[in-house]
């Protein structure tokens, strides 16, 4: 399994990947699940999966080879973000339906994706696309997506995480909704892939891997933990009369 997380801010974007894979406890395996594509000054895109690793792989393959090989549309080529979560969509699709073409055996090889980025005169836009091809875009009230093991770093995000946040505490809260799913889900793991976009930039992100002896990751996680227990003391106690 995996946990991917995306927030579209009015900053910025923020993407974090864990790179864990497994086909049972004996087999643990790192691969990348995030993705950038882009032209300097005019466009970024960055792509993040969960589920079926060769189905990821073959969907992020076939859009590496429409670029190659100058197919139209690809993913540089199309004018919207819109346009490009279609493509995206489709090619999930197609690489599900290539498989196999009974609907119950295709659960089998399901992934989601979240596509988000930005293209000149337009606004940053973030997709989360489903295994059917058909997808949902984050907005104001909603400005992050996440895919795979979500729930144990999704009460953070939704307690601390607003549309207004300036983009290093966005960062900061996201790193510590993973520092929770690590603590809690094995299926997870180190290291992290992490980018930073800021709005309006048209900059290709270089990127962060953060591995597990990152000074700053583990400084947050601590200091994250013992504020959670320090604040679970200083809560009232339950009288007896409570339990009456």
């Amino acid at each position: 399994m995996t946990y991917c997380c995306a927030l579209r801010l009015e900053q910025g974007m923020v993407f974090i990947s864990d790179t864990r894979t497994n086909a049972g406890v004996d087999h643990i395996s790192v691969f990348r699940k995030l993705y950038t594509f882009g032209i300097p000054g005019e466009r970024v895109i960055v792509i993040q999966a969960s589920g079926n690793l060769a189905t990821t792989q073959a969907v992020i393959g076939h859009i590496k080879n429409q670029l190659e090989l100058n197919q139209e549309p690809n993913i540089l080529s199309l004018h919207t973000m819109f346009e490009v979560a279609e493509l995206v969509g489709r090619t999930l699709k197609h690489v599900i339906e290539s498989v196999t073409t009974d609907t119950m055996e295709q659960s089998n090889y399901y992934c989601s994706l979240l596509v988000g980025g930005q293209i000149a005169g337009q606004d940053m836009q973030l997709y989360h696309i489903y295994p059917q091809g058909n997808f949902i875009c984050a907005t104001s009230d909603t400005p992050y997506f996440q895919i795979g093991e979500s729930k144990y770093g999704k009460p953070i995000l939704d307690r601390a995480l607003s549309y207004d946040m300036p983009l290093d505490e966005a960062l900061r809260c996201s790193l510590i909704s993973f520092a929770s799913t690590l603590r809690s889900n094995v299926s997870v793991g180190m290291p992290l892939d992490v980018l930073v976009y800021h709005k309006d930039t048209f900059e290709i992100p270089v990127g962060k891997r953060i591995q597990e002896d990152d000074e700053y990751f583990t400084k947050i996680s601590k200091q994250w933990s013992d504020t959670l227990k320090k604040g679970l003391q200083e809560l009232p106690k339950p009288t007896l009369d409570y339990f009456q």
